[in-house]
């Protein structure tokens, strides 16, 4: 049987309702990452690491194709969250995806839920805290009231889903994502613009250091993204700029494919960084969008 599809255990896996059971064993970390600038609790090692506004990213949740998110207990959960953050992970890692939310869970029958349920089986942590872990799902889940720590394995081996150092965003992340319902930032982007450029016909490859992505509304249930490339210096940037401005030339007429809506705009040079402001886009196109850019690498 094939696995799953990622987004289906990311956000929208019935079983996650179990999230609203807390134990107060997790530790709490403050989600306010923009003033105070702390490490996102998150492991290293990840393809993409994304922080969100639960209530204002609600929208591009609902624009996922997925069956979970008619799920009256999958909307629940996401409307008792008020921030969260998640780390996708490549294959080899052993991981699947970790999550880490910030919201109001109801702390009532804590051990209850998961205790009765054989499917799952409370762990001490060699940090000192205790999680349940299903073993038939390979999910494992901390939480408490106001946190809840999710994390998916690839193998039968136990992975502890509350991370006590964290990650560090590249620098620039924090400002670049801030006021926007949700952003990403990418570890390996060689291949995400390998498949952008592909696409567009022009199978080039550059020395793109970073590659960070926000989303957010347009009006009248159109959305657009801003897409920022780093380099190493200016001069780099301003060469890359000219590459993509003679690529996104030969698109512009071919509104089928979404690499012609990705570079509708000519590219802007600010600093040792390129911006790229897309056209606006409808449901599916934002969903094509998060394919390219979610997908493990």
């Amino acid at each position: 049987m094939p696995p799953r599809p990622l987004y289906s255990y990311l956000f929208f896996n019935p079983l996650l309702v179990l999230v609203f059971l807390s134990c107060q064993s997790a530790p709490r970390i403050s989600s306010d990452f923009y003033n105070e600038q702390k490490p996102i609790p998150l492991e290293n090692g990840a393809s993409v690491y994304i922080i969100a506004d639960a209530k204002k990213a609600r929208a591009f949740f609902d624009m996922l194709p997925v069956e979970e998110l008619q799920n009256r207990h999958t909307r629940q959960m996401i409307d008792r969250t008020d921030f969260l953050t998640a780390a996708l992970f490549p294959a080899e890692s052993g991981r699947q995806f970790q999550l880490a939310a910030w919201g109001n869970y109801p702390s009532s029958n804590a051990g209850l839920a998961f205790g009765i349920n054989r499917n799952w089986k409370k762990i001490r942590s060699e940090a000192g805290y205790s999680y349940w872990h299903s073993l038939a799902d390979k999910l494992s889940v901390a939480l408490n009231s106001r946190q809840a720590y999710v994390v998916s394995s690839l193998n039968d081996t136990p992975a502890e889903p509350v991370t006590m150092s964290g990650i560090e965003p590249p620098e620039g992340f924090i400002e670049f994502s801030r006021g926007y319902p949700l952003s990403c930032w990418v570890e390996n982007p060689g291949p995400v613009i390998s498949r952008i450029l592909n696409e567009a016909g022009s199978p080039l490859s550059f020395p793109v250091q970073q590659l960070f992505l926000n989303l957010s509304s347009a009006g009248h249930d159109r959305y657009e993204a801003l897409i920022r490339l780093q380099f190493e210096n200016a001069v780099q940037a301003r060469g890359m700029a000219a590459v993509l401005s003679l690529a996104s030339g030969f698109l512009r007429g071919d509104s089928s494919a979404i690499a012609s809506l990705i570079f509708a705009n000519p590219p802007v040079i600010n600093g040792r960084n390129i911006d790229i402001t897309t056209a606006a886009l409808g449901k599916n196109e934002i969903a094509s969008l998060m394919q390219i850019f979610f997908q493990q690498m």
